[in-house]
């Protein structure tokens, strides 16, 4: 099992697939949160051109070298079948860059087939865990 403690205190930089525009949805909320505790949140949305106050991006694909060299976490808030699309994503940008990335997936999104060719690769994998309730059962306050 991967250690979110380590992991929430050592990663500053995630790219949110799925970010919503709309607050009140969870992929706003979430982001928005870990985004003033400190955190760069880079969104990944192709019908938006800026959330939260960065500009988005269609697709990890379509990230600036430098972003995807910054990036440490990706929270994936999309369903479940997409998930092995991402993970493909993931793995481009891991040869392109040399990084080793932790995959994220919010609660109610899995996919162990995509977490396992992840792994394999030598990436973290957090699955059906939400970013917000384990910052605050981390950092209580």
């Amino acid at each position: 099992m991967e250690n979110i403690a380590e992991i929430l205190q050592n990663s500053k930089v995630i790219a949110v697939v799925g970010c919503s525009k709309n607050p009140g949805k969870d992929a706003h909320e979430v982001p928005a949160l870990m985004q003033s505790k400190g955190y760069r949140i880079i969104p990944i949305n192709p019908t938006a051109t800026e959330i939260l106050g960065e500009k988005s991006y269609p697709s990890l694909l379509e990230l600036p070298l430098e972003l995807k060299k910054q990036i440490e976490i990706i929270d994936i808030f999309r369903p479940s079948n997409e998930v092995a699309g991402i993970v493909e994503q993931v793995l481009g940008l891991q040869k392109e860059t040399g990084k080793k990335y932790v995959v994220w997936t919010q609660l109610g999104i899995q996919d162990d087939s995509a977490a396992a060719r992840a792994r394999a690769a030598g990436l973290k994998v957090i699955q059906n865990h939400c970013l917000k309730i384990e910052y605050k059962k981390l950092f209580p306050g």
